[in-house]
Formats: C-alpha cells, sequence, structure tokens
C-alpha cells in the first residue's frame, strides 16, 4: 500500500486531528514505517503455529459475592445533601 499525502488527509479527517505539513510529513513517514514493519511480519512463516488467544494458561481466581451490609433507602436520604421524596439528587454531569 503506498502512502500519499490523499491517505494522510483522509485518515486525519476520520480521526478528526488538524496538523499542519511538517506533522503531516512526519505521520506520513511514520505510516510508512508501520506498513514496512506490518510487511516484514507477513513475510514469517507461521505454518503449523496454532492461534494464540491468551498469553498464558492462568486462570482468573474469582470470588462469590456475598452481601456483607445494606443500607436502607431512608437512611440514605438521611446523608444525602440533596433529595427529593425518594431519590437522592446530584448535579448535573452531563451538558449539552
Amino acid at each position: 500500500m503506498k502512502v500519499d499525502d490523499k491517505l494522510v488527509e483522509h485518515l486525519a479527517h476520520l480521526s478528526r486531528l488538524e496538523f499542519d505539513e511538517a506533522a503531516a510529513g512526519k505521520m506520513k513517514s511514520d505510516f510508512e514505517k508501520m506498513l514496512d514493519f506490518v510487511a516484514q511480519l507477513e513475510k514469517i512463516d507461521t505454518t503449523g503455529v496454532e492461534p494464540l488467544a491468551y498469553m498464558s494458561d492462568e486462570m482468573n481466581v474469582l470470588r462469590t459475592d456475598e452481601v456483607k451490609g445494606e443500607v436502607k433507602q431512608v437512611e440514605a436520604l438521611k446523608n444525602a445533601s440533596g433529595k427529593d421524596t425518594d431519590y437522592i439528587r446530584v448535579p448535573k454531569v452531563v451538558k449539552k
């Protein structure tokens, strides 16, 4: 695959990136290096090599969930700085 200025501009547009001519040249150079590296990997003979799903054979040791303490709704509302009948009021965090 040939990396040209048009491809760099297209990828920048898709990524919503903006950069000047010097940075575009650096990006073009970096893309070429990455593609050259992948081309080297494609030359490796992987016949008979099983696909690797996990890097080790270790399994996660998970514990069972246990309910240890429970806070009743009335108790939780007592400590709330803002409340609205049955619910805790929090400041708006998502802006449009």
